[in-house]
């Protein structure tokens, strides 16, 4: 079976959507990307606030409330349905629970979708610095999700931006697909 969807994981400012931006140009066929940014900009703005949606921390921490659960379900769902309809698709995504937020996946996906599950590493000093450049992301969430966001998680092959540009990656990851 053909890879359908390419899921990357890592923390904020690691280098996911660089990466996801260099598949679609070196990747054959059309691939769309999908992040969970796109996730969160599409959340009412009440729930970018408050206990049922996501929150920001001033050190940078996130919380979730049940109704973006509901929403996230919903939108993980969806992203499955595309791929199973032939769209091939990049995810981009935090994985905020580690194990259990990917098994949220696994459970949408069944063992009808073909998934490259990749890791995408980058030492927290040097996320850190790249999110104080991008000026667009609460100071410490890349410190702190780092190394938390892949606890527990299954990997297929793993990548580390601190040590190799976008392309590079995406080039590593292409090869491994089908």
């Amino acid at each position: 079976m053909k890879t359908q969807m390419i899921v990357l994981n890592g923390g904020s400012s690691s280098g996911k959507t660089s990466i996801a931006q260099c598949l679609q140009a070196v990747l054959p066929g059309s691939w769309l990307s999908l992040s969970v940014d796109t996730f969160v900009d599409a959340l009412p703005a009440s729930l970018r606030e408050g206990d049922a949606g996501i929150g920001f921390a001033p050190d940078g921490t996130v919380a979730v409330g049940a109704e973006f659960r509901r929403l996230e379900e919903a939108w993980i769902a969806g992203v499955v349905a595309m791929a199973r309809a032939g769209a091939r698709v990049v995810v981009d995504e935090v994985f905020l629970g580690g194990a259990e937020s990917q098994a949220r996946w696994l459970k949408a996906i069944g063992d009808d979708v073909e998934v490259l599950w990749v890791g995408v590493r980058c030492a927290a000093p040097v996320a850190a610095a790249r999110e104080a450049g991008r000026g667009d992301r609460t100071a410490g969430m890349a410190a702190g999700q780092a190394e938390p966001v892949h606890e527990g998680v299954r990997y297929g092959f793993e990548v580390d931006t601190a040590r190799s540009g976008p392309m590079e990656c995406a080039r590593l990851i292409a090869a491994r697909t089908e």
